[in-house]
């Protein structure tokens, strides 16, 4: 497989509800939009983050591909939740070959699968120097100069199983991202970061809530929450007796079978601070350890879509809350695509336009 750093890639996103697809082209200035597709899941192929229809999620990237006309074969796509494991560590100095040698001994202690079991990779973030300057008085030694760098380990298993996704629709897995890395490269892109800002990227999807904070430009403390959209959809389901499909149009303010949106309000209300105190416990953990209160968060994935999330949310939290636009900084040709349909979008988005981003020189 012959690749350059200016390969294009397709972004693909695979959710329980949806299925993403986004195509890039690189300019001078940027990106522009080439592609953006959207398909719904298959029913029930995949069930609480599990892929319980393996044939059936290939079935449908091979449609989406098709339906996009996208000739492409070189794709990216991620995967989070239980199997994931990110962490930020500190070690002392060493080279990169020094540090890939002793990675997997230092992810022991902090992997709780066999070694064996997990694909590993790592990023040195800063390096600290601690022996500049007179030694201080009473210490017996220096202080070593220490790097703090982030450590993720997946589970071989779920790499994998979506390789076998993607090689069985004709098209090469050429990077295995993680979710919560292609949120932040896309949110980097269109927004940048402040020096010092602390930003929580909570990206709600069907099954599972990503979170992601940041100090600056680094991941300081990430977390999965086994809750997300579905927990409202389904609320509306029992409480009036329709299907999936009734009840996400009333979630996101369509009417249908004769209810109105109103009707469902206290449906979504309680599903909504159920999900924002689990949010706010992470919260609380992160500023409890790190000494730091987070400036504000920015909302992606399905459920950012829906009218008013932000200001219940923002509200519950007592911080402010952004929906996040990933197309802001990419051209978009409105020749081809639909305004309204790029501003529906445009949360959705998130996941497949960070993964879209990513090109072979990418570390």
């Amino acid at each position: 497989m012959f690749v350059t750093k200016n390969t294009e890639v397709i972004g693909l996103d695979i959710g329980a509800y949806s299925i993403k697809l986004a195509r890039l082209k690189k300019t001078r200035k940027g990106f522009e939009l080439m592609n953006f597709g959207i398909m719904p899941t298959p029913p029930d192929a995949i069930v609480d983050g599990v892929i319980e229809k393996p044939e059936d999620i290939t079935e449908a990237i091979r449609k989406l591909v098709s339906s996009e006309k996208v000739k492409i074969k070189h794709l990216v796509t991620a995967v989070s939740g239980e199997s994931v494991i990110i962490k930020k560590i500190n070690v002392p100095i060493m080279t990169d070959d020094e540090l890939a040698e002793s990675i997997p001994l230092e992810a022991e202690q902090y992997i709780p699968f066999d070694i064996d079991d997990v694909n590993i990779d790592f990023q040195i973030i800063r390096k600290i120097q601690l022996t500049e300057g007179p030694k201080e008085a009473g210490l017996e030694e220096e202080p070593e100069d220490q790097m703090d760098v982030i450590l993720v380990a997946v589970k071989k298993d779920i790499i994998a199983e979506r390789v076998s996704l993607i090689n069985g629709a004709g098209l090469d897995s050429v990077v295995i991202d993680l979710d919560v890395f292609a949120i932040e490269n896309e949110y980097e892109f269109n927004y940048g970061f402040q020096e010092g800002e602390v930003i929580a990227l909570v990206d709600i999807g069907a099954s599972f809530t990503n979170i992601n904070i940041l100090e600056g430009m680094v991941t300081s403390f990430t977390r999965d929450l086994t809750i997300g959209g579905d927990v409202c959809t389904r609320a509306i389901q029992n409480e009036l007796n329709v299907g999936p499909e009734v009840a996400e149009n009333l979630k996101m303010g369509i009417e249908a079978d004769g209810v109105s949106h109103k009707d469902v309000i206290p449906m979504i209300t309680a599903a909504t601070e159920g999900l924002s105190q689990e949010i706010a416990k992470s919260f609380e953990f992160y500023s409890t350890a790190a000494n730091r209160e987070i400036d504000k968060v920015v909302l992606s994935g399905g459920w950012a879509a829906m009218e008013g999330i932000n200001k219940f949310l923002s509200n519950s939290l007592g911080l402010p809350v952004e929906i996040v636009d990933s197309f802001k900084n990419i051209k978009v040709n409105y020749n081809m695509f639909d305004p309204e349909y790029i501003k529906d979008m445009a949360p959705i988005a998130a996941t497949s336009i960070g993964l879209a981003m990513r090109r072979f020189d990418d570390r």
